[in-house]
């Protein structure tokens, strides 16, 4: 039974998978999408959309915008990447309640099999 577990772990300790975190979202937020493998696109997946959710709130009329700039900085490894997600991606889903990000099967990868890929940041 799988009772109140949640989260990916992905046999990774929890430095490493906070880093791997990090590193990912922050690539999704600078390209658009990221080609990656299932489990870690699945194991980032949700808190992608909850930063985007976070950078909306923020820059609604009553949102505290400096509160969301820092909780969002927080979780990006690039100030830059920061700002374009208040610049660029929240204001592109202003008027859409949720599912902001896509993933499309791209087939095995050649030298272990692992399931690849594409998670993208949906297109209005």
């Amino acid at each position: 039974m799988r009772h109140r577990v949640a989260g990916y772990k992905l046999g990774r300790s929890t430095g490493h998978r906070n880093a791997l975190f990090r590193n990912l979202m922050t690539e999704l937020f600078r390209h658009g999408r990221i080609r990656t493998t299932e489990a870690k696109a699945r194991a980032i997946r949700s808190e992608a959309e909850k930063l985007i959710t976070k950078a909306k709130r923020g820059m609604a009329p009553g949102g505290n915008y400096v509160h969301a700039r820092r909780l969002t900085a927080a979780r990006l490894n690039d100030p830059e990447v920061a700002r374009k997600l208040f610049e660029v991606w929240a204001p592109r889903y202003e008027n859409r309640p949720g599912g902001y990000t896509r993933i499309i099967k791209l087939g095995p990868r050649k030298g272990d099999g692992a399931e690849m890929v594409l998670l993208e940041l949906v297109e209005e």
